[in-house]
C-alpha cells in the first residue's frame, strides 16, 4: 500500500535540490564561519549566500536576516527580544487569540516580569478583529504580534491593516510567517512588518533551522549570549549545512511559488468539493476568507477527529487533527474555540495540507477512504 502524506503543515520532506547543496557542508566544507582561515572563509561565504536567498524571498536586505534554530526560536527572539528592548514604561503586548504556541507562551513568559498581554479576538472565520486591535493599542504597548497564515486553519490575517494601525502609534509589528512564507507571495514593501519568523522545514528545507527578519533600526535584544554571532542577536556557532539548506529552500520557493499555489489550490478545491458532496454537514473552516492554498481544515460534526486521523493512518493516509502539536488530544482546539466553533464540530476537525507530491489520485483515494471509515466512527 502506497502511503499518502497530507500533513505538509506539520513538516515537509527535504527536497533533493536542497539536500544536494547541504551535503557538501557536512563533509568537505566543514569550517566554522567565525574562523579566519580558508575553511572558515568558505563556510562564511556559504552563510552569506544563504542570507541573500532568504532576503530575496522576503524582499528584504541580507543584513536584516538573522539565522535561528527554527521558527519557535525566531518567534521567541522576536517577542521577548523586542519586549526587553522597549523603554521601561512600555510593558504591554498585543497579540491574537489564534497565535502559535511559540508566540502565546513567549507572551505568557513575559507576564512573569510585569508585562501585560492583550489577546485580540477573531471572528467566525478566524480573522483578527481590527476594531478590537485598534482599541487594544495603548501608550505603553511595545509590540504587536499577529500570525500571518494560521497554522491550524490556513486563514491569512490582514497584516497590511495591522501594520497601519500599529505604526500610526509607533509600535513595531512581528508576524509568525512560518506557514505562509514560501507558499504565498510576501514582500516587506507590501506588508511592512518589523519582525518576521520563518522555518526551513515548512518549505522543503531541513529541520532545526529558521530565520528572523529584523527591519533595520528595530529595537531588539538577544535572549542567548555567547560569541556575538548573527550581529550578537543569535549567539552560537551557526548551523552551516542547515542554513545552506534554508537558503536553497527559499530560492526554490521563490522560483516555484506560482506553480505551487496552482497545484495545491486545485487539489484542495477537488477535496473540498468532494467532501461537501459526500458529507453535507461538514464545515470548511475559513472557507469565505483568504487562506493558504494548500490547507483545508474540515470539521465533521459529531465525530472524533482523533479517531478519524487514526483510521486514515491505518488506511495509509497521513493527516492531522488540528495543529500537529495537539494531535491525539481529545479536546477542542483553542483556535477553533476562539473562532466560536461549537464543540460538536471542533472535536471532529481534521486538517489536510497538500504538497508537491500529491495528485488527483490521492484526493480520489482520500474521498473513498473517508466514505468508508466515517461509518465506523461514532
Amino acid at each position: 500500500m502506497e502511503r499518502i502524506y497530507l500533513d505538509h503543515c506539520a513538516t515537509t520532506p527535504v527536497h533533493g535540490e536542497v539536500m544536494g547543496e547541504m551535503m557538501r557542508f557536512f563533509g568537505n566544507f566543514y569550517g566554522n564561519p567565525a574562523s579566519a582561515h580558508a575553511f572558515g572563509r568558505e563556510a562564511k561565504k556559504a552563510l552569506e549566500g544563504a542570507r541573500k536567498r532568504v532576503a530575496a524571498l522576503l524582499g528584504a536586505q541580507p543584513e536584516e536576516v538573522i539565522f535561528t534554530g527554527g521558527g519557535t526560536e525566531a518567534d521567541n527572539l522576536a517577542v521577548i527580544g523586542a519586549a526587553l528592548a522597549a523603554p521601561p514604561e512600555k510593558r504591554h503586548l498585543v497579540t491574537s487569540a489564534v497565535e502559535h504556541p511559540a508566540v502565546m507562551n513567549a507572551c505568557r513568559f513575559l507576564t512573569r516580569f510585569g508585562f501585560r498581554v492583550t489577546y485580540v479576538p477573531v471572528d467566525g472565520s478566524g480573522v483578527v478583529d481590527l476594531a478590537n486591535l485598534a482599541q487594544a493599542l495603548t501608550e505603553d504597548t511595545c509590540l504587536v504580534s499577529i500570525i500571518h497564515g494560521q497554522n491550524e486553519t490556513g486563514v491569512l490575517q490582514p497584516l497590511e491593516a495591522v501594520c497601519a494601525l500599529a505604526h500610526a502609534r509607533g509600535i513595531p509589528v512581528h508576524t509568525d510567517a512560518v506557514q505562509s512564507v514560501g507558499k504565498v507571495p510576501f514582500d516587506i514593501e507590501d506588508l511592512p512588518v518589523d519582525l518576521l519568523s520563518i522555518a526551513g522545514h515548512k518549505i522543503y528545507g531541513p529541520k532545526g533551522v529558521g530565520a528572523l527578519y529584523v527591519k533595520k533600526d528595530t529595537p531588539i535584544l538577544p535572549i542567548t549570549f555567547g560569541g556575538g554571532q548573527e550581529n550578537g542577536l543569535r549567539n552560537g556557532t551557526e548551523n552551516v549545512p542547515g542554513i545552506v539548506g534554508l537558503g536553497a529552500a527559499c530560492r526554490k520557493a521563490k522560483r516555484d511559488m506560482p506553480k505551487f499555489m496552482d497545484h495545491t489550490g486545485r487539489l484542495r478545491g477537488l477535496l473540498e468539493a468532494g467532501i461537501s458532496a459526500a458529507f453535507p454537514g461538514a464545515m470548511i473552516q475559513g472557507q469565505k476568507v483568504a487562506r493558504l492554498p494548500h490547507v483545508s481544515t474540515i470539521s465533521f460534526p459529531g465525530k472524533s477527529g482523533y479517531k478519524l486521523v487514526r483510521e486514515l493512518d491505518e488506511a495509509g493516509i497521513a493527516v492531522s487533527a488540528g495543529a500537529a502539536c495537539h494531535a491525539g488530544e481529545e479536546r477542542p482546539s483553542s483556535v477553533l474555540k476562539a473562532m466560536g466553533v461549537p464543540d460538536e464540530y471542533a472535536l471532529g476537525t481534521v486538517r489536510f495540507s497538500f504538497g508537491w507530491s500529491n495528485t488527483e489520485e490521492d484526493v480520489e483515494r482520500v474521498l473513498e477512504v473517508l466514505r468508508r471509515v466515517m461509518k465506523k466512527i461514532p
